[in-house]
């Protein structure tokens, strides 16, 4: 069972925009925010809170129109406003209408005052420019909140340096206001990164764990990739591999010492156990099936193995650091999938409360002591 420790509650509150699966809001709760409320417009992740949270306030419905109810003395509001418009593996379309959802965390920020804000998005914001001012869409953001009362730091991490198996990168913003956050510090990289083993190794191997997400059971139905039933030495252990992007550079069979790359909605990664062979292919793009470039060149990735199987919602969610008690609901694999993949994964989104936290904490005398985190060294002011 992969569980996460809580930290000691605080009387600090947060409320969430954009919830999704809360990957972010479940940081700031087990480092012991106290939860208000929480606003998500998809019927399936609203269902997947209320379920997991029961006692939470969660309000169903588009942010346009939301209004929250909890208004006075907000320590945190939190908002991983939507990133399709922004992102690499989507269109990056400047003009993309989910591009000035920002506006709203500003707009409620403005009506609730709260002491910080904390945003997450994708790197592009740093470059991608806004079609009004032609500004990159961080400074823009920026510059909003400045002339509601906010400064803003801003910083990119790979969160396999903040102990999440892959190497998906997030872009933070922190927005306080007037002297409310001076000593807030980013958490530093750690020096190695973090490997899939003990999130992922246990589940490959034995599908007669249970867990809630987790119905495993080889026998992959594939165009591109052959389950070839040849007998195989039963010592020999499943490994992960990737079934879809299979134009990529890098090499589909993944090892146990490493973070995967980046978890995302579309990326369909999964097992192979026995014999597992993955070799590049030059593909018939006259006379094949599902030839979506003609013209491409590119060699395809190709697998076969003894038994083949792809990964469940709850592996997926293990790479996104979900604790295992934590249910997705929805009605078909996409929706769970979406729901994992377009969430801040939650130990990193921990790291980024308990650094809130203990700002805040020494900004009201509740602590004499902020760790900068130079040298293990602690600062005393």
């Amino acid at each position: 069972m992969f569980s996460i420790g809580v930290e000691n509650k605080t009387d600090y509150t947060f409320l969430g925009l954009f919830a999704g699966a809360v990957g972010l809001d479940l940081g700031f709760e087990l480092a012991g925010f106290q939860h208000t409320e929480s606003n998500e417009i998809l019927d399936y992740a609203v269902e997947t809170l209320r379920m997991n949270r029961p006692n939470w306030e969660i309000v169903h419905g588009d942010v346009r129109d939301y209004n929250p109810s909890f208004r006075k003395g907000l320590d945190v509001l939190l908002a991983g406003f939507p990133c399709q418009g922004f992102s690499l593996g989507g269109n990056r379309n400047e003009t993309d209408e989910r591009n000035t959802l920002y506006r709203e965390v500003v707009r409620i920020a403005n009506h609730m005052q709260p002491r910080v804000i904390v945003m997450e998005n994708v790197l592009n914001l740093r470059t991608m420019t806004h079609p009004e001012t032609g500004k990159p869409f961080a400074q823009q953001i920026s510059d909003e909140l400045a002339a509601i009362g906010y400064t803003t730091i801003f910083d990119f991490f790979r969160v396999s340096q903040h102990g999440v198996p892959q190497t998906r990168r997030r872009f933070i913003f922190i927005a306080y206001k007037a002297d409310t956050l001076k000593h807030f510090k980013f958490p530093k990289p750690q020096s190695k990164e973090t490997s899939i083993k003990d999130f992922l190794y246990d589940l490959g191997q034995d599908l007669s764990i249970s867990l809630p997400n987790h119905d495993p059971s080889w026998g992959f139905k594939s165009y591109a990739h052959t389950e070839t039933d040849e007998p195989f030495d039963s010592s020999e252990k499943a490994i992960p591999v990737r079934f879809s992007r299979t134009a990529s550079e890098g090499n589909p069979v993944r090892d146990f010492d490493s973070p995967f790359p980046a978890v995302d909605t579309a990326t369909v990664w999964g097992w192979g156990k026995g014999n597992v062979i993955a070799e590049r292919i030059t593909k018939d793009r006259e006379g094949a099936m599902y030839v979506r470039n003609p013209d491409s060149e590119a060699k395809l990735w190709r697998i076969k193995a003894s038994k083949l199987r792809p990964f469940t919602a709850r592996e997926y969610a293990r790479l996104q650091t979900f604790p295992d008690d934590w249910i997705f609901y929805g009605n078909n694999k996409r929706e769970l999938q979406l729901q994992i993949g377009n969430a801040v994964p939650v130990i990193f989104a921990e790291k980024i409360a308990l650094k809130v936290r203990e700002a805040l904490e020494f900004l009201d005398g509740r602590t004499q002591e902020i760790v900068f985190e130079v040298g293990e060294q602690t600062k005393l002011f």
